[in-house]
């Protein structure tokens, strides 16, 4: 059986600094995936809440930041029991513009999670799309 990750990567029409400022940032975070109340930092804690709901979505802690380069923290849900998944960013400059992508690893891998894993697939698809649209220089 082999590692169950989701990989995903989109151009964006921005530079590196905005596109952090769109994973980093509550401001930002709250338009194309869920609101922190606070910046995505280093060693601290993260909890996202829905922009609209206001309900605690998904937490975990952040992992690693470089500025402008990668962003790596943990990723809880409730549908997910005790499992802990994690999730990376890396953004590549490229020519008229930001390669983003993403991996998200430690996915639950028996049988009864797929679906899970299919709800998380396009959850990411629907959260770029978003991105995507309103992320630019």
């Amino acid at each position: 059986m082999t590692d169950r990750i989701i990989r995903k990567s989109i151009f964006l029409n921005a530079d590196r600094q905005t596109v952090w400022a769109y994973l980093t940032d509550p401001d930002k975070l709250a338009i194309w995936f869920h609101a922190p109340k606070t910046p995505l930092a280093e060693g601290q804690p993260m909890k996202m809440f829905g922009a609209d709901s206001g309900d605690l979505l998904m937490w975990g802690d952040v992992i690693v930041t470089r500025e402008h380069e990668y962003l790596e923290y943990t990723f809880i849900i409730k549908p997910m029991g005790d499992a802990i998944s994690t999730v990376k960013w890396t953004l590549i400059e490229v020519a008229g513009g930001t390669q983003l992508s993403l991996e998200h690893i430690g996915l639950p891998q028996n049988a009864e999670s797929y679906g899970l894993t299919l709800a998380l697939d396009k959850g990411w698809d629907d959260h770029l799309a978003r991105m995507r649209t309103d992320a630019h220089a």
